[in-house]
């Protein structure tokens, strides 16, 4: 073993809709987490394993700070919370056009109470001119010592970047197998997923009502088979989520096959279900069902 490798574990943190998941998949040159244009897409923390010849990064992508209304959020909350605490570094992203926000504020006094060593990424630079990201860069360093421009649309900045995160952690042995990208197991990737192509094919509140659970995940010799059931709050919304003559959910199985099939490199077999679990995201029981488990620091 190289007496000079190093391996820690960095926490992904920021605002709803700022690009933390983006920004990960483009580290691992991978789609690990599922990205949306709406804010509150990712729900727990998910963990993304960089490799390389002298480091080993575990990435903890969090989901969007918010204020929360219901127990689901607050369970959002708490992951955010004890990444942050489990964590050997942290990147803070935020959309440099509207930064310094509330939220942002928000997010950086929770982060100033951990005491550990933070990156800043001020990400949507190829939105502005060169003399606005000077002034925005140099009101990020009032907050943080190191501050990085970015842009998650070229990523051209993501080499330095990953410099900087392996100089700031610690000095160990790898963690996990050097061919790991993640320690979650494909059917919990396959929810993801699924989720993902609600909230890009249905419109307005209905994604936020609907969380998906993989009953069976079958891998077969010459393809996986999967059955999932996406639980919803109401019965009126059931038949958004159907469309006409099942336009929808057949739109959305047909997605999320292919990009399951991506990610598992075999051809998928997706059958959906939909049931109705009223007022979900507000009952801590059907919470811990669906894999939301609250997180104590304790």
């Amino acid at each position: 073993m190289n007496e000079n490798f190093k391996a820690g574990f960095v926490t992904i943190v920021g605002k709803a809709n700022v690009g933390k998941s983006t920004f990960l998949n483009k580290i691992l040159g991978e789609k690990l987490s599922i990205v949306t244009p709406k804010p509150q897409t990712t729900r727990i923390s998910i963990k993304g394993i960089y490799n390389s010849n002298d480091a080993q990064i575990i990435f903890l992508d969090t989901p969007g700070f918010i204020e929360p209304r219901y127990e689901l959020q607050n369970r959002m909350i708490s992951h955010i919370k004890y990444s942050l605490l489990d964590s050997d570094l942290i990147i803070f992203i935020t959309d440099i056009t509207d930064f310094p926000t509330e939220y942002d504020t928000k997010v950086i006094d929770i982060i100033k109470q951990t005491n550990k060593p933070v990156i800043a990424i001020l990400n949507k630079v190829d939105l502005l001119n060169e003399p606005y990201v000077s002034k925005k860069v140099e009101l990020a360093k009032s907050f943080f010592n190191k501050v990085f421009p970015y842009s998650a649309l070229f990523a051209k900045d993501i080499e330095g970047i990953l410099k900087e995160i392996i100089t700031d952690i610690p000095y160990n042995p790898p963690l996990y197998p050097d061919d790991n990208l993640s320690d979650l197991p494909m059917r919990f990737f396959a929810q993801e997923i699924i989720r993902e192509k609600i909230f890009i094919n249905i419109d307005k509140e209905i994604p936020y009502a609907s969380t998906v659970l993989v009953d069976s995940y079958e891998e077969r010799d010459t393809h996986d088979f999967i059955r999932a059931t996406i639980y919803l709050e109401r019965e009126s919304q059931k038949s958004i989520i159907l469309g006409k003559e099942g336009s929808k959910i057949g739109k959305i199985r047909k997605d999320a096959e292919i990009a399951i099939s991506q990610l598992s490199g075999k051809p998928t077999k997706l059958n959906l279900w939909i049931k109705i679990k009223p007022g979900w995201r507000k009952k801590s029981g059907l919470l811990d069902i669906f894999g939301y488990n609250k997180v104590t620091m304790d």
